[in-house]
């Protein structure tokens, strides 16, 4: 079971930016493609990123496209997601995750969800 750590989270108001980070604890972390996800309360999980093992391809979630950036360190075990003008309904607990099953960049079944996740809030 991978051992994922997220941290960045914070309570920020809506156009503001943050930076989330994500610290696996394997050393096969470059083998894997990996994912940022967020839930919201009452909310299923919904797909908001995702990355391949070496960094060159990305896919993203329509409503944090052309806001949101997902990079990768692969020295330092570590994904990141950058995002810009927040709104409100971004608002939610951000997991990551690792790519495990070829069934689709989006779909939750995929990946392997390894930490506690880090909350993101954005007031209005």
């Amino acid at each position: 079971q991978v051992q994922l750590v997220e941290s960045g989270g914070d309570l920020v108001e809506a156009g503001g930016s943050l930076r989330l980070s994500c610290v696996a604890s394997e050393d096969t972390f470059t083998k894997w493609a990996m994912g940022w996800f967020r839930q919201a309360p009452g909310k299923d999980r919904e797909f908001v990123a995702n990355i391949h093992w070496n960094g060159r391809t990305t896919y993203y979630g329509d409503s944090v496209k052309g806001r949101f950036t997902i990079s990768r360190d692969n020295g330092m075990n570590t994904v990141y997601l950058q995002m810009n003008n927040l709104k409100p309904e971004d608002t939610g607990v951000y997991y990551c995750a690792r790519e495990t099953r070829p069934i689709g960049v989006r779909a939750v079944a995929a990946y392997d969800f390894g930490g506690q996740g880090t909350q993101v809030s954005v007031s209005s």
